[in-house]
């Protein structure tokens, strides 16, 4: 005992251990002999540092890894960071910018080495934050998505998808971003609810003093109006076909069309029609043959095909505008609303529909198949209420814009020739080998120019799980064979279309095989208050920080002990010292077992027979459960089985039961079967709690056992005897009956007690437990009655009567009450009971087992009723 410490440090713990783990090589993987169990990590940006939703992702992934490499499984968790070609960017824009440096005067050369140089000095800051959480990955294998083998990966696939006929350039509507300069998926906008303003604008029909109000949230696209839509029904208009309105402040002419696309009930009826800035406007050009304006700049700026404002910011320009529209007559009211606007994921920037030349997937091909497999279950997720959002997505897929307007990314690998002719190809070199071939064998090498965009940054994500194998380049390789497709994918629901759905399609597409069998979608932290975390609230506490204070055992715990499959996380700090708490409660329990001294001599009494005969059975019951609760990866259920496990029925009851008096010596058997169970249950928590796992289990570990937790096996279930389960189920209700009496009459622990057991209804005693229920309440004397002796205190539980003498006489009038009142209560619950077994519905309806739990609460309620109304008699009488 001298040797271990009062208190468990966990600091020097998880540095000791992990580096110990690290040196031994028990997180590398190689192929072999051994069934695979294999993971990619999602792969965080490369500009990322760590935070509340990395530590719940990432735990949740090393308990899933932890407990397979337990189970046999030749396990390879592989990680690596995304490029993250807007926020990497915008990071060294800025760290430029502070230099004095502007990226527009540099050469596209230059500003990828300051990016590079920037990646090298910053990329590593996450992977290293994880080994402190206590990942197990392999490092050796970790992966970038610009390292050569991944970038070859997706230069190869923009090919096979351009020769396929999937990929394809043209002038559409996207979203783009005027601060990042570059176009964005409809994934990458996020909707907001905010409050706007509803212009009503006045426009002069051309050679008549007649009107039309139109309603716009945004007067100043008014400068882009080529058209003024009305519904062919809505008689209000139907004088005004033919005629042409004029553009305020610009006078420009524009005709009235007719669409049923109007709503007649919306503003005023009448639609102004501006095809290069919306989206719903753009189609009706198209179907109208009407021209397009495009009125702003890349940075959301006016330009000259304004004719007024023009260099002025949008923002700037609507304010200036509305006055000058006011000033003319042209404003009729404004009004206060809500609308849902878009805004950029990456910079928050409001986004501008935009007419531009982009790159695009078709997606409805790709889609189809990886449909399919999520729903008949080939791809399972947890939980499964998550397949009706893929399903929505899925059936109404657009084609995904993959070009981006940045120069830190994957280059496209399209080359334009003088006369307009487009090749792609892996390289310069095969580009013009392959424009001499089908277009001019005089051309030279400076004929040919490369597309300045760079890919989708998901266009490299979504062949994350082949790509890390090399299984595009290379399709048959050895890694690609054994690990793919992968076990298990953990992630947010909020990536499901961005990321999950891709890698699908990918692996159907370039493997003909899903890329992995589980998807665990967990859901956002979030503070107690239910708020998202974010640096503006200030309510994002430093995962680092958190595990200085309580210990990575301790946060992870905590973490998990409140994050239910696909639900929101509701953190509170509370949780990460409940953790801590954990930790101590084992190391307390380790120390007190340390502290035993061991008599070879002694036979083990029958007491502690009865005790390790109990926590074999409930050790093997609980088991079974976690296994259960991992098959259907509630998590969370997992860990906290394993928790009431440790801390409930071995720290409180069993170790009561087992341990030695007073300076007295433990038997040998116990005490071996004591530390065989210790043991066990550290390898059960080692996935959760991987640190405090290691540290006690090198001490108790006997010779023959595994080096490493790391790799020891897995306990599982045997088969057991449910009898003395439930046998110590009642016992314990017994002593816990018994401990509240003492307390309740102020009886001191050391002072014994005498009890008298009165069963009921032709009940037999069952003496299993009766010397450890003497042990743990301290009874001089236990004995079983047929009548109730005078002078006791009774308590009930469940029909049994527990009588036990005190010195004092018993108030005959309190107990009248007492039993009133416990008459009562008994009789209140019954009925709660009776009310929901004549619910023909509920009986129909609820499992059978739900059922048979409630008929034999009744029938418990009523032998108590009983036993409690028999006890108001005698007092009676």
């Amino acid at each position: 005992m001298s040797n271990i410490p009062k208190q468990y440090a966990p600091s020097g713990v998880e540095k000791k251990w992990y580096d110990s783990w690290i040196e031994n090589g028990y997180f590398s993987s190689s192929p072999d002999e051994r069934p695979p169990y294999s993971m990619v990590i999602p792969p965080p940006n490369v500009t990322g540092v760590l935070h509340m939703g990395h530590m719940l992702n990432n735990t949740i992934q090393d308990v899933l890894v932890r407990r397979a490499r337990m189970q046999g499984f030749n396990t390879l968790w592989l990680p690596g960071t995304d490029h993250a070609s807007i926020a990497t960017e915008a990071k060294v824009v800025n760290k430029l910018r502070e230099e004095g440096i502007d990226k527009k005067k540099l050469s596209r050369e230059d500003f990828l080495h300051h990016a590079w140089e920037w990646k090298e000095k910053h990329g590593g800051i996450i992977l290293e934050q994880l080994k402190k959480l206590g990942a197990s990955c392999d490092w050796d294998k970790t992966r970038f998505t610009m390292d050569d083998m991944l970038s070859d990966s997706v230069i190869r696939v923009f090919i096979d998808l351009y020769e396929k006929g999937l990929i394809y350039r043209g002038v559409r509507m996207v979203n783009w971003d005027p601060k990042a300069l570059t176009a964005l998926s409809d994934e990458e906008v996020i909707h907001k609810e905010v409050q706007s303003k509803f212009y009503y604008l006045s426009y002069h029909i051309q050679g008549s003093e007649e009107t039309v109000t139109i309603a716009t949230t945004r007067p100043e696209t008014i400068l882009g109006d080529t058209a003024i839509c009305i519904h062919p029904e809505d008689d209000r208009f139907r004088h005004l076909i033919g005629k042409k309105a004029l553009v305020p402040l610009i006078n420009r002419p524009i005709p009235f069309i007719l669409d049923e696309y109007v709503d007649r009930e919306f503003g005023t009826g009448a639609l102004k029609v501006t095809p290069a800035h919306d989206i719903n406007d753009y189609n009706l050009g198209i179907k109208h043959n009407l021209p397009s304006i495009d009125i702003f700049n890349d940075d959301g700026t006016l330009n000259e095909k304004a004719e007024i404002l023009i260099g002025e910011d949008r923002f700037v320009a609507r304010e200036k505008i509305s006055r000058e529209l006011e000033a003319k007559g042209h404003l009729i009211k404004v009004e206060e609303i809500t609308n849902s606007i878009g805004y950029s994921e990456r910079t928050d920037e409001v986004i501008e529909p935009k007419l531009s030349l982009q790159w695009f997937l078709k997606m409805d091909v790709l889609a189809k198949p990886a449909l399919d497999v999520v729903m008949n279950d080939t791809i399972r997720f947890h939980p499964p209420k998550f397949k009706n959002t893929y399903k929505h997505w899925m059936e109404n897929v657009r084609d995904w814009c993959i070009s981006r307007q940045l120069w830190w990314g994957h280059r496209i690998p399209a080359y334009y020739l003088p006369d307009g002719q487009i090749v792609v190809a892996e390289s310069p070199e095969n580009a013009l080998i392959m424009a001499r071939e089908k277009y001019d064998p005089e051309l030279k090498d400076t004929d040919l120019k490369q597309d300045e965009d760079v890919l989708d940054t998901w266009f490299s994500s979504w062949l994350w799980p082949i790509s890390v194998f090399d299984g595009i380049s290379k399709p048959d390789n050895e890694e690609i064979r054994y690990y793919y497709p992968t076990n298990d994918l953990v992630t947010a629901p909020e990536i499901l279309f961005f990321w999950v759905a891709r890698m699908i399609m990918a692996g159907i597409e370039f493997r003909n095989e899903i890329p992995f069998r589980n998807v665990y979608l967990h859901g956002i932290v979030r503070d107690k208050m239910g708020r998202k975390m974010s640096k503006s609230l200030g309510n994002s506490p430093d995962p680092i920080l958190l595990m200085d204070r309580y210990g990575a055992d301790g946060v992870r715990v905590g973490m998990l002990l409140c994050s239910p499959a696909g639900n929101d996380l509701l953190f509170d700090e509370s949780l990460c010292e409940q953790g801590r708490n954990f930790c101590n409660k084992i190391w307390n329990a380790f120390r007190l077992i340390q502290g035993w001294e061991v008599d070879e001599k002694l036979s083990p009494s029958q007491e502690s027979n009865t005790a390790t005969e109990w926590f074999e059975a409930n050790l093997n019951r609980n088991l079974e459960i976690i296994e259960d609760h991992y098959t259907k990866y509630r998590i969370a259920d997992a860990l906290m089985t394993v928790y009431k496990l440790i801390w409930d029925d071995f720290c409180s009851w069993y170790l009561e039961m087992v341990k030695p008096a007073y300076q007295q010596a433990i038997d040998a058997p116990t005490y071996r079967k004591t530390i065989e169970f210790f043991n066990k249950l550290l390898r059960v928590l080692h996935p959760f709690m991987p640190f405090i796992t290691e540290e006690i289990y090198q001490e108790i570990k006997n010779d023959h056992d595994w080096e490493s937790i790391t790799i020891a096996e897995m306990p599982g279930y045997e088969k057991h005897d449910k009898a003395i389960i439930d046998q110590f189920d009642f016992a314990k209700l017994v002593i816990v009956a018994l401990r509240n009496l003492r307390q309740e009459k102020n009886i001191p622990q050391k002072e014994k007690m005498d009890l008298f057991i009165k069963k009921n209804h032709q009940q037999s005693p069952d003496i299993t437990f009766d010397g450890i229920v003497k042990k743990l309440c301290n009874i001089g004397h236990l004995d079983y009655v047929t009548e109730k002796p005078s002078g006791v205190h009774s308590v009930i539980v469940k029909s049994t009567e527990l009588l036990i003498p005190l010195d004092a006489n018993v108030n005959i009038q309190e107990e009248e009450e007492r039993l009133k009142a416990e008459l009562k209560y008994q009789q209140g619950f019954l009925a709660g009971i009776e009310k929901k077994l004549s619910n023909e519905k509920f009986v129909n309806n609820a499992p059978e087992n739900v059922v048979a739990l409630e008929q034999k609460k009744r029938q418990d309620a009523l032998a108590k009723i009983s036993v409690i109304q028999e006890q108001l008699r005698n007092l009676q009488k």
